[in-house]
């Protein structure tokens, strides 16, 4: 069988509803306004392990996050949690829910953190559907945008993280036949002079550790030190689908199949074998089916990134307190993402010292793929401004906004 002939059964294989979007399948995903969704249950308890296994899949060597002789003797006196580590748990954001059949993309997520994970903390969440809007693509036409908001605790029911996360659905047949990204190769061929060049980018990555940046040293227009993620792998996205603790095989496959049968499809390639409709993250046939020109990293996997970027930057004595990232491009396989970042704004409010961050990824054709923006809370020379250990006396949204921010949901 040829490979025309593979991806023609895998397209006619894949769930598909007749007819597009359609305004009944629409009405019922807006129903869902303010109703609690079901979390998923990978991760639930956060010790020494499952916190450096995480920082393992994003390729975060912080050793505040996996050296607990190293972390002893920082301010919070053991190891922490990445900011992101609460994706060990549950992916906000993810499509899993309404408008059955059509295939849908992580598309950004809005994070406001309040405290650290520490070794022995429950990783607990609640989410809730806060919107269901509908837009026009030059991808696949008409679309849905769908948000939610999750909000994680510990065991103590004390407030770690929001986040807002929201994902995009489309219909398969329009993404394909549209073909936006028919000009962009499958994969990108590098000189070996270019690998070498990034290969010393990557390790070069140092996180500032101990040396504490203070908030009168801090220029707006200071760039970051880029972090560079690539070419992209299935070894790098495998990783992180094991640091985050996902699997399901087998029985367990099978029932939730049984359960969300639009979602699971029998993959010819596979001789029938159950996969996920998601799949596309690993099979070049799938994303193709949908109008991708290849296997693509996951959404959350470069927010992670962008945290990096933000906690090698800020030190040990800073808190991340906004992490906000929209991923508008394919990261596909043989892409090479630079993560970089512009000091934009600083304030005070309350007596915190501020600073706002313009983020983004950039793939190696100069595309920006996933803008975004952070916010941080860093130390302070002056005595009359107080001393923090996490950010869980700042609310954001009680914070006054730049009139080109985007703002913090629900409004």
């Amino acid at each position: 069988m040829t490979q025309e002939q593979t991806q023609q059964q895998v397209v006619e294989t894949l769930p598909e509803v007749e007819g597009g979007i359609s305004d009944e399948a629409l009405a019922a995903a807006r129903a869902m306004i303010g109703v609690r969704m079901r979390t998923e249950q990978y991760v639930r308890q956060a010790n020494l392990d499952t916190m450096i296994n995480f920082v393992n899949g994003i390729g975060d060597a912080n050793p505040l996050f996996r050296d607990q002789e190293y972390a002893v003797y920082s301010k919070y006196g053991s190891v922490i949690g990445h900011p992101c580590a609460p994706y060990m748990r549950h992916w906000s954001g993810r499509t899993r829910w309404g408008l059955p059949g059509v295939h849908g993309f992580f598309a950004g997520n809005d994070w406001e953190f309040f405290r650290v994970l520490r070794p022995g903390d429950a990783v607990n969440c609640v989410e809730r559907v806060l919107d269901v809007q509908e837009k026009q693509s030059a991808y696949s036409g008409r679309l849905v945008i769908q948000y939610v908001e999750t909000t994680y605790s510990n065991q103590r029911d004390e407030v770690t993280a929001r986040v807002v996360g929201w994902c995009t659905r489309h219909q398969r047949r329009a993404s394909r036949e549209r073909g936006k990204y028919a000009d962009i190769p499958k994969r990108h061929e590098y000189t070996d002079a270019e690998l070498a060049a990034i290969d010393e980018q990557v390790l070069g990555e140092t996180a500032r550790g101990g040396q504490t940046r203070y908030f009168e040293d801090t220029e707006i227009g200071e760039e970051l030190p880029t972090v560079v993620r690539g070419p992209l792998s299935l070894q790098d996205v495998s990783a992180f689908l094991v640091g985050t603790g996902r699997s399901s095989a087998h029985g367990v496959l099978l029932r939730e199949a049984i359960r969300h049968p639009d979602h699971f499809f029998r993959n010819p390639e596979s001789g029938g074998g159950l996969e996920y409709t998601g799949i596309g993250h690993l099979r070049d046939s799938v994303a193709e089916a949908v109008g991708v020109p290849g296997a693509y990293d996951y959404g959350p996997q470069r927010v992670s990134w962008l945290g990096t970027l933000m906690t090698n930057w800020m030190g040990d004595d800073a808190f991340l307190k906004r992490l906000r990232v929209e991923t508008r491009r394919f990261n596909v396989y043989g892409d090479t993402q630079f993560c970089k970042g512009r000091v934009a704004r600083k304030y005070v409010h309350n007596g915190n010292t501020l600073v706002d961050v313009d983020i983004w990824t950039e793939n190696q054709r100069c595309e920006i793929t996933a803008p975004g923006t952070a916010t941080v809370q860093l130390p302070s020379r002056d005595p009359r401004n107080p001393w923090f250990t996490d950010g869980s006396h700042i609310s954001l949204r009680h914070i006054p906004l730049p009139e080109d921010a985007p703002p913090i949901l629900p409004v």
